[in-house]
Order: C-alpha cells, then structure tokens, then sequence
C-alpha cells in the first residue's frame, strides 16, 4: 500500500480528508474549500484546502463523481486530470456545467474523487520508422462502432 502525505491548509480547516466510501471504492471523495455557483456551460477551479506529497513512480487522478455528472451535469472539463508527483500546491478541482440549469458548489460539498495510480517511467525515441499492425493508421472508428 502507497502513502500518501496530505497537509491541511488554513482555509481546509474543518474539512474531511479525502476518504473512499466503501472497503472496494477506488477513489477518494474530495470536497471543495469554498462554494460558488455554476451556471450553465461555466468552467471553474476550486480549491481543495489540501496539499499532497505523491511518492514517486505515481500520480493522482482527479476524476470525476457519477452522481453528480448524470443527476446533474457537473463534471471535469479535463478528466482525468493528472496531478504529478512532483506537485506541492494545493489541490484544484476544475468544474464545468454541461447542464441548463445554474448549480451551487457548497463549502464541503464533494465535487470529485482522485484516485493514485502508479505511472511507468518512460523514454521516447525517435526512429525513422514504426514496425507495422494489423490496424495501420486506422483510426477514429475505424474498427467500427
């Protein structure tokens, strides 16, 4: 099992630790500091109150909750969002509105989930060119619907 540090911010006190909700959940329900309305097709970045150390060969995906995204149309504009071990700021959760309604996010509200997944170091080398494939350059439907 990883560990992960996590430093509570000043505005983060009386927040909950990003915790799973059950023995099998993957991901851990984050809230946010401070609450906003959305309107509709708004994007907006909330704070957290938490900043995390990730060890090293991991990452945390920031991605977002089911509940919200089908009852109401709240999501990530860029899921997952990837948050590097190397980062020390605080945690931000970016939000966007696909609904026609305006939402509020309220202080503690839960507003995604993250998730630490390990990640391969990796090397890209240049050649001049690629071993072939049974699917080629086929892509964007290309192996059918």
């Amino acid at each position: 099992m990883a560990t992960v540090l996590i430093q509570r911010l000043p505005h983060g006190q009386g927040l909950p630790v990003p915790t799973p909700q059950t023995v099998g959940s993957a991901g851990a329900d984050i809230a946010a500091a401070e609450g906003a309305v959305l309107a509709p097709m708004e994007c907006r970045l909330f704070p957290t109150g938490f900043a995390v150390a990730i060890p090293p060969g991991f990452e945390i995906q920031i991605r977002p909750r089911s509940g919200l995204a089908v009852r109401h149309g709240i999501t990530l504009p860029n899921t997952p969002a990837t948050i590097d071990s190397d980062y020390r700021g605080e945690l931000k959760v970016g939000l966007i509105n696909l609904s026609r309604e305006p939402f509020e996010v309220t202080r503690g509200m839960r507003i995604a989930q993250l998730v630490l997944a390990r990640v391969e170091a990796v090397q890209f080398q240049t050649v001049d060119s690629l071993p072939a494939s049974d699917r080629g350059q086929g892509g964007f439907g290309s192996t059918g619907l």
